[in-house]
């Protein structure tokens, strides 16, 4: 209902206006026509900022921005019609003006629309590949189609005929549209050597060649394969560094466009191919003959038919979530987990993944997390929710039900402490409750930040200032990041537990379902070295005040060996794991390829 309301507001707000732009012109009123005008376009454009979505379904009932715009001008020349009269030639001028105006700025959009198509339907873009690179883009005010900035010339010539109303003068309004037209006219020239410079992209084979040419010579043995919304980039995001530091030439395949430009920096080659029959007939990933998988999606497939590659799942994270022990897994040749948990998982699970294809080649994008605090006069508490998930039945998420109390009792807490809040990149995705909950929790963040809440500690400790809280919704800092600012964990069941894990510092898992304490470490071993935290929040203020006197932290040694179970041994490290993992099954596939030749 609150919703509604707001929806009926923004939609009065924008459409309100216009009816009163026909009554000034008709009364005729010069100077409220003005104000008029400056509303409409003020409302226009902070709603195209801020409810877009809104603005959409205007254009679905036909009245979208060109109509109302169009309604605006309309409104224009009656006013001038009803003031200097439809005989006067500077009338006939404006109307021919605006007519004019509309028509280049159609040809303008004509060929953005061609720019953008051009590019949007490459057939293949690559990075670090050395491919020609793709030209220079035109200032994006002549390529975004959608854009009101060149509607808004109308301005100009509106804005001229309101003054010429007020006024008693007869020109502004005809040199207000004849300046708009050279603006525009100018947008159609600089777009022309654009749309020259892009012709040599629509020969989609020509693309191609060159990108399997250009892979081939690289020479491929690995590829790491992803496809995802942009919000999923980080699944694939903590695999580059390892591929960086192995042994093997690992290459990685995308399939959305805007991917490309949401991956981090890399130096290997990326090649991104959306089109699967463009995918399945790009014969340089032929020579790799391994394909590591980080998450399970429908388009996986399009790669598992490319024959002569071994397939690898190796995930973005082991945990006790079920999408830890997924049935679909057992489409790929090899599972391979971090430790020993991930091999029980699925041998409890049953899925049909069997015990010999499991491998555990540890976590190798832990090497850098720090076994100590920040060191800070005060303590460090990290919240990093886990997502809704794709059901309501898993009960994983603690930020409906619990989060935004987490932070009040976390805010709430003497002597203060730092609050660094990192939600999951897919938070809010299918479910309004939890975006509700994130903008909360952030508002209440933002607000304490305002306050300048200070910092108070025991007698003996210095004065810290401030306690700067810390809301991460970006790539930085990343979450291993977070992990090494951070005292103290809150988190939900996520892969967050056991890679934190690695730190040796204590955390709490939230029990959002309520289940028994014994049955949720039985369910979820992760848990097991970790404080669990119920929906009254009775545990989090006992843990803090335990670790601000200096207690004794209970579960120091169960984390030791935790850490062993989830991870596997300290010793090879997990990077030379990794690269024993890859080279073993490089060599496997490489066996079974040379069995069936011959």
């Amino acid at each position: 209902m609150k919703r509604d309301l707001r929806d009926l507001v923004v939609c009065a707000a924008v459409l309100g206006p216009y009816p009163l732009l026909i009554v000034t012109a008709l009364w005729p009123r010069p100077w409220p026509f003005l104000a008029c005008c400056a509303a409409s376009y003020a409302t226009e454009i902070a709603a195209r900022r801020r409810a877009r979505p809104l603005v959409d379904l205007l254009a679905r009932i036909h009245l979208g921005v060109t109509m109302r715009f169009v309604l605006r001008e309309t409104a224009a020349v009656v006013l001038v019609a009803r003031t200097a009269g439809a005989d006067s030639p500077w009338f006939a001028a404006l109307v021919l003006g605006l007519v004019a105006l509309h028509g280049v700025r159609a040809l303008q959009t004509w060929m953005a629309l061609c720019y953008n198509r051009t590019l949007n339907q490459l057939p293949v873009l690559t990075r670090n590949l050395g491919t020609a690179p793709l030209p220079a883009p035109p200032p994006g005010v002549l390529v975004d189609h959608r854009s009101m900035r060149l509607l808004c010339l109308d301005a100009l010539p509106i804005g001229g005929a309101g003054l010429d109303a007020a006024l008693g003068a007869d020109r502004l309004g005809v040199a207000g549209a004849g300046v708009a037209l050279l603006l525009c006219a100018a947008g159609v020239a600089g777009l022309l050597p654009h749309l020259s410079r892009v012709r040599p992209l629509r020969d989609r084979r020509a693309l191609l060649r060159e990108a399997e040419e250009r892979l081939a010579e690289y020479g491929p043995e690995v590829v790491l394969y992803f496809s995802g919304p942009n919000d999923s980039a980080y699944q694939a995001a903590m695999w580059l560094r390892p591929l960086e530091r192995m042994d093997r030439r690992a290459a990685v395949v995308l399939r959305e466009r805007d991917m490309l430009g949401t991956l981090p920096e890399t130096s290997l080659p990326v090649v991104c191919v959306p089109s699967a029959a463009d995918l399945m007939s790009f014969g340089a990933l032929g020579l790799a003959r391994l394909c590591l998988y980080p998450s399970n999606v429908g388009k996986n497939i399009h790669m598992l038919r490319i024959q002569g590659m071994r397939s690898v799942f190796v995930g973005h994270g082991d945990s006790d979530k079920e999408a830890s022990f997924n049935p679909f897994t057992k489409v790929y040749d090899e599972v391979w987990v971090a430790g020993q948990a991930g091999r029980d998982r699925y041998l409890r699970a049953r899925v049909g993944v069997r015990d010999e294809d499991i491998h555990e080649v540890g976590r190798p994008q832990l090497s850098g997390i720090h076994t100590e605090g920040p060191g800070l006069p005060y303590r460090t508490v990290l919240y990093a929710p886990t997502w809704e998930g794709w059901t309501d039945d898993l009960f994983h998420t603690s930020i409906i039900a619990m989060g935004p109390g987490i932070v009040s009792a976390l805010l709430a807490h003497t002597p203060p402490v730092r609050i660094i809040y990192k939600p999951h990149p897919l938070t809010g995705y299918r479910n309004p409750e939890a975006r509700e909950a994130h903008r909360r929790i952030s508002a209440m963040l933002e607000a304490a930040e305002l306050s300048g809440s200070i910092a108070r500690h025991p007698a003996g400790r210095r004065d810290a200032g401030p306690v700067r809280h810390l809301v991460v919704t970006g790539r930085k800092p990343t979450l291993y990041g977070c992990f090494n600012q951070t005292d103290l964990l809150v988190t939900d069941i996520s892969s967050v537990v056991a890679d934190f894990v690695a730190s040796g510092k204590p955390y709490m898992v939230t029990n959002v379902a309520g289940m028994p304490e014994e049955a949720f470490r039985e369910r979820y071993p992760s848990a097991e070295a970790g404080y669990t935290l119920t929906e009254d929040l009775d545990e989090l203020s006992a843990v803090l005040r335990a670790l601000d006197e200096g207690g004794e932290d209970v579960l120091a040694a169960a984390r030791r060996k935790l850490r062993t179970y989830l991870l596997g041994p300290d010793h090879p490290n997990a990077m030379t794991r990794f690269n024993d993992a890859v080279n073993g099954a490089y060599e496997r596939a490489g066996t079974l390829k040379d069995t069936a030749d011959r």
